[in-house]
């Protein structure tokens, strides 16, 4: 079975909006298209339902469930339970308001261990926990390729950890780092898992049952959603955090990670992803299943066809002299986030020349600052980087392609 592309598109306006008409994205790991019924779900909740919810008439319990019909069906995707999902404005907000809920389960002197190859949300806010006696250790990627090396963690890790943050995906390397692998080894020394997400999950959302991580965290708005942060919290870890919502919220869960509390338009919104993933699942499969089957069948549709573009894309880069690829060459292991710097201009006119090609990229250091700077890669103007999903057709590839060929 193949992903019918053209069905796919059509549950994307953007696809049929004038404005962006002949435009390729590749832009994607900045933030994806919303799906239509995440768009209609997000104006009807402001239409119809824009009230405080749960109070004793219509559009107040109806606005109540919508937003518990999100906490349930992302928990089934993601084969948790809908008690470990929270909703907040960003995955660097959550993680800034996780950093400040842990610190007061260590004690001074306890070590964490965070990665060198994070997007910065993974990184600034467990790194200034040094300022409050916790001892901050790096695990620096490898300078050449970029990857995280296990056997590297292997000779940082000890009893005194007690935690280690990583991501899934580096946003500018695209290598897929092995989650549960790493998990288990942090596991054995009595440490947390803390994943980040926020690279991977636009491809595909993990069974995190299986991957075995105590938190993991991406954002909606890279999935096709609303611009909220989505983050899993072992329900068994949550009750060790200090809170961070109002005094008399200690002990409701669901609180005590967002002391701004919830959206409630676009937490209710965020179901219209599920809703999407369903509509790709129906269109393709007869048999029914459950979520997190459901899941993992579209998630094998998507990387099918996200991997027969990447190997295409790889194959040309790799052809060129003229080309510096930042990180692992093959496709093979990695998500299709690919960072390149031009060997014989400037960055700056190389994105100018993409760009009246119609072609929507981002350049510079993408808040990835310190995978580069430990693979000796100038953060200014930093690299171009190409992110595409499933939603994107061999067209466009083509397009990039032609693009690269003249800008060069």
């Amino acid at each position: 079975m193949t992903l019918d592309i053209p069905f796919v598109r059509s549950q994307f306006p953007a696809f049929t909006e004038p404005s962006l008409e002949g435009w390729a994205f590749f832009e994607n790991a900045g933030g994806s298209y919303p799906c239509k019924q995440t768009i209609k779900r997000l104006t009807d909740f402001y239409m119809k339902n824009k009230v405080q919810v749960n109070y004793p008439y219509p559009a107040s319990m109806k606005a109540g469930k919508l937003m518990e019909d999100s906490y349930k069906r992302f928990a089934d995707y993601l084969n948790v339970d809908a008690s470990e999902i929270h909703f907040g404005p960003s995955t660097t907000q959550n993680i800034y308001v996780l950093a400040n809920a842990m610190r007061p389960m260590w004690k001074e002197g306890d070590e964490i261990i965070v990665s060198c190859q994070d997007h910065e949300a993974n990184a600034g806010a467990w790194r200034r926990l040094a300022d409050r006696g916790i001892k901050v250790t790096e695990w620096h990627v490898n300078h050449d390729t970029g990857i995280l090396e296990v056997d590297v963690l292997r000779s940082l890790i000890s009893k005194g950890t007690k935690m280690v943050a990583f991501p899934h995906c580096s946003n500018v390397i695209g290598h897929n780092n092995p989650v549960k692998e790493i998990t288990e080894l942090a596991h054995e020394f009595g440490a947390l898992s803390v994943v980040d997400g926020v690279g991977f999950a636009p491809h595909g959302f993990p069974d995190i049952k299986e991957l075995g991580v105590d938190i993991y965290l991406f954002s909606l708005y890279k999935t096709f959603g609303p611009h909220l942060g989505l983050m899993y919290v072992d329900k068994d870890l949550i009750g060790k955090m200090e809170n961070q919502s109002h005094f008399f919220k200690a002990g409701i869960t669901r609180s005590m990670l967002t002391p701004a509390g919830p959206d409630h338009a676009q937490i209710a919104a965020a179901s219209g992803v599920i809703d999407y993933l369903d509509a790709v699942y129906e269109h393709h499969f007869d048999e029914d299943a459950e979520p997190a089957e459901r899941n993992r069948k579209v998630n094998a549709l998507f990387h099918a066809h996200e991997q027969e573009l990447l190997e295409h894309l790889m194959a040309f880069l790799r052809s060129r002299d003229d080309l510096k690829i930042i990180g692992p060459d093959q496709a093979k292991g990695r998500s299709p986030i690919i960072s390149i710097i031009p060997k014989n201009k400037s960055l700056d006119d190389f994105y100018g020349a993409l760009t009246e090609h119609k072609l929507m990229l981002g350049k510079g250091h993408f808040y990835a600052v310190r995978p580069l700077n430990d693979m000796e890669v100038a953060t200014q103007p930093g690299v171009l980087r190409i992110s595409f999903l499933h939603y994107t057709s061999m067209a466009d590839i083509n397009q990039l392609i032609g693009g690269l060929k003249a800008a060069l």
